[in-house]
């Protein structure tokens, strides 16, 4: 790498033709995403056209739970489908599931089958395009290959994919006019444990279902109108932030290609700071890509309803309609491949790690989160008036005792070496799990604890025009028209924030799955429905229905003992982490401490019961995250060792040794040499800091080795190898504002951000 590599790059990102495409198919006018819209997904719709319908009344009943998957009905669904892929290009078809490894896996299978006739002694061939129910059911592929955390090795290696039937089949367009046939699918051990993140969510979902259902029975009353829910869902909303940077600049950066962060370099003069990139106009080349990519996953079903800049310079975000929770997990997989495929068709790199560069904002993964009933109501809606709707009351309150139970199970949910970097960074929330509600819902809740009527006027919100579960705001402009208002205003500080009809977990990591925190989440509420259900039984007595008395005295109970978990300030304070302490709540920094939470005995038992997580597959889990956490330190060490030995130092050398000799021929003429002079004087220590600090980095890599337990190298990792990392990167970042630029060897923030 030299920096004639850097500057052609530079042109070319410059100079190149845009990539065009024609979304109007088959010739014509564009269509419209509405007529594209899951045109490559197998619905239900697409299953009731094509399937017998009584084996689509027979699969429909297996949904519900009322039965299992019978043979015939497989094998009918699978002629259909198999029929319907290859009529849309499609010639493999796939297990496509999640591994713990907060990405997805498939291993593509072709739908022929050879079938031989014999005449007169002679064998004949004959291709045939075959694909049966038992193939659709279920793969099997290597789990000793994968993270299991110690429950499969290789001479235990059979695991099994099973097909999720709530998640509908789909096709991906590939090259060549090809495509294949994926089926959702969970991954299991031979003994039946979870080797993935889909069945435990699966789990999740199924135990809060049961448990919300009781309680709604305990609760609602019945008749025509308002039919009894069967089936109570939790909802999600992803919103994606990323990186989009050029991809020639990309590959002349080893830490960037290697770790997905960038190990060296310092902010140029101008970044965020002016705050004009944050919902300014999006880039062309950006755009085209972002234009290109919506219009795929509109095709796989995928609702992405917003796109814009984000804070960070080449820092974007994509959001998606609300969905069903695993629905919504799929999807923003899916979203993360078709945008990295995209960007690849577009010259650019996507970046999903939560801090690619230092000193500007980093990636996260806002999760907003609710519960609904399949009559279409919002139990984490509080309506117009919060303090009477008694229902949302109960599952707001039961929430908050989950986060108060559990926030340090959650904070392990987010916890990753590259989410460390983002939180508490004033960009982030802190190690410290709390909840926000705003002012009108704080007054709410503090009322009945306080047994008297609600004082909107004390939270400056005037209730008297309510309007769209919110207010009217004057804009005190004459053409201009009054607009809602909502109930509460927006914390972006807060980890766990209440925003209008659903609760946004923004600690979330941009490159990970959601799969594990909103499998924590659901199960910490549904543990803390269990409780609640008891204490209205115990409350209501004898009754069929609580009244409003006992329900207000559960409520009342609950508010109480939350209180210490609702915040309403700003958490980037070091005000907060003192007040937190004081009221017991756990700061946690580092990622190996969040590990051990998973195993605190009552986040382990609270996980057992519920039967989200056995012990073997907890215990699994916290192997797994340990490991995983020292390896991506250790790769990064490595890393940055190779750059700085082989490039930072090199570059320093050569530097030193043309000042020395520029200094020794201006005084050869008899001219003075204080300026070089002076710069030689300034970088020679910073030269010899830096070797010493990159022996001291190597002395840690190499006793690395000698640690075998998984926990032991999480900590030595967090502890000592990242401080002796940071003090490398100090003093080769002073070395890069100092060293003539065309020594540098590698593209610099500025190149980086401005060339897309």
């Amino acid at each position: 790498m030299t920096h004639e590599a850097r500057i052609n790059t530079v042109v070319e990102s410059l100079t190149k033709a845009p990539r065009n495409i024609n979304l109007a198919e088959g010739g014509g006018k564009a269509k419209t995403i509405t007529e594209v819209f899951g045109s490559n997904v197998f619905t239900l719709k697409e299953m009731s056209r094509t399937l017998p319908k009584p084996i689509f009344k027979s699969f429909m009943k297996q949904l519900r739970g009322n039965q299992t998957l019978d043979k015939v009905t497989a094998d009918a669904i699978a002629h259909a489908v198999k029929v319907w892929a290859i009529d849309r290009g499609a010639s493999h078809f796939t297990h496509w599931f999640q591994p713990m490894t907060d990405s997805t896996a498939e291993k593509h299978d072709s739908f022929l089958t050879l079938k031989s006739s014999f005449y007169n002694g002679f064998e004949e061939v004959t291709a045939l395009e075959t694909f049966s129910g038992s193939q659709l059911l279920q793969s099997e592929p290597d789990a000793s290959s994968f993270p299991s955390g110690g429950m499969r090795t290789t001479f235990e290696a059979r695991g099994y994919t099973v097909w999720d039937t709530k998640s509908p089949m789909f096709i991906q367009e590939g090259p060549h006019g090809t495509a294949i046939l994926y089926i959702p699918s969970v991954f299991i051990s031979y003994n039946g444990e979870a080797l993935d993140e889909k069945s435990v969510l699966l789990r999740s979902s199924e135990v809060l279902n049961k448990v919300a259902l009781e309680i709604l029975s305990m609760i609602d009353e019945v008749d025509e109108d308002h039919p009894r829910a069967k089936n109570v869902f939790t909802t999600l909303g992803t919103e994606q932030e990323y990186f989009l940077i050029d991809r020639g600049l990309y590959t002349l950066r080893p830490d960037l290609k290697i770790t997905g962060r960038t190990l060296l370099g310092g902010l140029p003069p101008r970044h965020q700071q002016l705050e004009d990139h944050y919902f300014g106009k999006i880039p062309t080349r950006v755009l085209a890509a972002i234009s290109e990519c919506e219009h795929e996953l509109a095709k796989l079903g995928v609702p992405i309803k917003t796109r814009h800049n984000e804070v960070a310079p080449a820092q974007f975000e994509v959001a998606p309609i609300f969905e069903e929770a695993m629905q919504a997990v799929d999807h923003n997989l899916l979203t993360m491949d078709v945008l990295h495929r995209v960007a690849h068709r577009h010259k650019l790199k996507v970046l999903f790690h939560e801090k690619p560069f230092r000193g500007v904002n980093g990636s996260g993964k806002h999760c907003n989160w609710s519960m609904s009933t399949d009559q279409g109501d919002n139990l984490l809606d509080p309506s117009a008036k919060p303090e009477n709707n008694l229902r949302f009351l109960l599952f707001l309150v039961a929430t908050l005792k989950a986060v108060l139970d559990h926030g340090d199970l959650l904070r392990a949910g987010i916890a990753s070496a590259s989410n460390d970097h983002r939180l508490g960074a004033h960009e982030a929330p802190p190690g410290i799990i709390s909840v926000f509600l705003g002012s009108q819902l704080n007054e709410v809740l503090n009322s009945i604890e306080e047994n008297r009527p609600v004082n909107y006027g004390a939270t400056g919100t005037q209730m008297q025009n309510v309007r769209v579960k919110g207010t009217v705001l004057d804009l005190k402009v004459a053409t201009l028209p009054s607009i809602a208002r909502d109930l509460t205003d927006r914390n972006r500080t807060s980890p766990f924030a209440f925003t209008g009809n659903k609760f946004e977990f923004r600690a979330v990591g941009s490159k990970q799955s959601t799969s594990f925190p909103v499998t924590l989440l659901n199960s910490a509420v549904a543990s803390s429905l269990t409780e609640m259900k008891a204490a209205l039984r115990k409350q209501m007595g004898d009754k069929k229905i609580a009244s409003r008395e006992d329900q207000l005295a559960v409520i009342r109970e609950y508010i109480i003992k939350t209180k210490s978990i609702r915040f309403e300030g700003d958490n980037y304070t070091d005000e907060w982490v003192v007040e937190a302490a004081k009221r017991g709540l756990p700061n946690i920094v580092k990622s190996p401490d969040a590990f051990k939470c998973l195993l605190r005995k009552e986040n382990a038992e609270m996980l057992r019961q519920t039967g989200v997580f056995s012990d073997a597959e907890l215990t699994s889990r916290y192997h797994i995250l340990m490991e995983k956490y020292a390896k991506d330190v250790m790769i990064e060490a490595q890393t940055l060792l190779t750059m700085v030995v082989q490039h930072v130092l090199p570059s320093a050398y050569t530097y030193r040794g043309e000042l020395a000799d520029t200094a020794s021929k201006i005084v050869a003429i008899g001219l003075d040499a204080t300026a070089e002079s002076r710069v030689l004087k300034e970088l020679s220590p910073v030269v010899a800091s830096l070797q010493d600090r990159v022996q001291e980095l190597e002395n840690l890599t190499n006793d690395w080795t000698t640690i075998e337990d998984v926990s032991e190298l999480a900590v030595y990792a967090s502890d000592k190898v990242i401080p002796a990392m940071e003090a490398v990167r100090e003093l080769a970042d002073s070395l890069e504002r100092t060293v003539a630029d065309k020594l540098w060897s590698f593209p610099k923030y500025t190149e980086l951000f401005l060339n897309i």
